[in-house]
């Protein structure tokens, strides 16, 4: 059954990812224009700082986590969010690749694949109660 807190968790859950956004574009940005590190590099550092402002977020506000094994969720939380991004990639792939959708639609379907998993793999394994 589908109540008003998980309803709100969900959308919390959306800002805190649209925040994500900004950050990874920010700080990718910042190492590959001003600080002129490798493109791919730039990429890998503005995903790992999204999704460790991601999990401080959601621990705080989203789940109001008060679990004193700060590592070990935060370690769970990174893994959620690789696997979400590998299927991120995977839906493009399949999507834009090889059905040869827009690449642009292929990301819409991506986007929401990919924070289903996050959020449900968050929701049950990284901040179960």
């Amino acid at each position: 059954m589908i109540t008003k807190s998980f309803v709100l968790k969900f959308l919390k859950f959306g800002a805190v990812g649209a925040s994500g956004v900004a950050v990874n574009f920010g700080v990718t940005w910042f190492c590959k224009e001003i600080c002129k590190l490798n493109k791919y590099l730039s990429n890998i550092l503005g995903f790992v700082v999204a999704a460790t402002t991601n999990y401080l977020l959601n621990r705080w506000w989203t789940f109001q986590s008060t679990n004193p094994e700060v590592g070990v969720e935060y370690a769970k939380y990174f893994l959620i969010s690789v696997v979400g991004l590998g299927i991120d990639t995977l839906t493009v792939y399949l999507l834009n690749g090889k059905l040869k959708w827009n690449f642009y639609l292929s990301k819409v379907f991506a986007v929401g694949a990919s924070t289903l998993w996050n959020f449900f793999g968050n929701l049950l394994f990284t901040f179960h109660a």
